[in-house]
């Protein structure tokens, strides 16, 4: 098994002022864990990592179809959008297809997370809403499902309801792991969270990227809907978006909240797992990029849109530049 070091420094001026340590778990076609950075086996919470699986039921069951949904809400269920005027879009007509509105949403309002999204709201007046919320569009997918199952779609957020029960069977079933050993908890937007080791991550989207290789119908259309769709995953200049759109459908992207990411390499069948340990989004993309390149996915120099990601600025109040948040190897 390979060895990586993929800390994050931020510097000031010549001196390293803060250091995120940054741990990784790399799996290959077969569950073989091929790569690792400090502790694989580290437990922690997948966020919105696991979003394309929480989805993967209600499309099983035939509720998808049965709307007549296309790529744009697969992606969008699957995504962490940044509130721009396509993604608010998209999530209010999923809600409208079932007969409910933005209230109906469990999820709480916030900022756009993209600077577009957020300059739109703020030059237009208007208040983020619960649409707005990067995660709006999985809950939205989450109410249809209990729409199209006669479910209650009230209380569909929690841990007792079918909606997340299958959730986390879902996610058993692609993690390895069995049900039991998979802590749960109440995530930022409000519904179940799955915690697990990185390599139950890593093999989880190894498995995808094989599954979506074989041509197995629920995988496929999810990894497609994706990659063709980075915007809707992600964003203006979001990292997931960038990331997929530079490396033309070979990686899939997935963000998740307190720094952790997990990936696939899709035309080689590998699952990669990222946890910044201290939950600092701002040394995840350098970390994610680092990996990349270390596993000959991504080229060194890398591609111009992606450097910003590799190497940011540390500005001061007046705006000039004094360091900078790099890879520490």
């Amino acid at each position: 098994m390979q060895t990586y070091e993929l800390d994050v420094v931020v510097t000031r001026g010549d001196e390293v002022e803060s250091r995120h340590c940054v741990h990784a778990a790399v799996v290959g076609p077969g569950d073989r864990l091929i790569a690792a950075a400090r502790d694989p086996e580290k437990v922690t919470f997948w966020r919105s990592c696991a979003k394309p699986f929480q989805i993967m039921p209600f499309i099983e069951a035939g509720g998808f179809d049965e709307l007549r949904w296309d790529d744009d809400e697969l992606a969008l269920a699957c995504g962490s959008h940044g509130g721009e005027p396509e993604h608010v879009a998209i999530a209010e007509s999923m809600l409208a297809a079932i007969g409910l509105e933005e209230g109906d949403l469990a999820c709480g309002p916030h900022e756009p997370l993209s600077a577009r999204g957020l300059r739109i709201i703020r030059e237009s007046g208007a208040f983020p809403s619960r649409l707005h919320n990067n995660c709006s569009g999985k809950h939205a997918a989450m109410l249809a499902r209990a729409h199209t199952a006669h479910w209650p779609t009230q209380g569909y957020e929690r841990a007792e309801h079918p909606v997340q029960r299958a959730a986390l069977e879902t996610v058993s079933r692609w993690s390895g792991l069995r049900g039991a050993q998979i802590g749960v908890a109440v995530d930022g937007c409000g519904v179940t969270v799955f915690s697990m080791p990185l390599e139950s991550m890593a093999r989880a989207y190894a498995r995808l990227a094989c599954a979506h290789r074989r041509g197995d119908e629920v995988p496929r259309r999810v990894v497609a809907a994706m990659l063709a769709q980075p915007f809707l995953v992600g964003g203006t200049d979001r990292f997931d978006t960038v990331l997929m759109e530079q490396t033309r459908g070979r990686v899939l992207a997935k963000v998740g909240a307190e720094g952790v990411h997990s990936l696939a390499v899709v035309e080689r069948g590998i699952g990669i797992a990222v946890k910044v340990e201290d939950g600092a989004q701002r040394a995840q993309g350098a970390a994610v990029l680092r990996l990349l390149q270390h596993l000959d996915v991504l080229p060194d120099p890398l591609p111009a849109p992606l450097v910003d990601f590799m190497r940011k600025s540390v500005r001061n109040t007046r705006g000039e530049v004094v360091g900078e948040i790099r890879p520490a190897a």
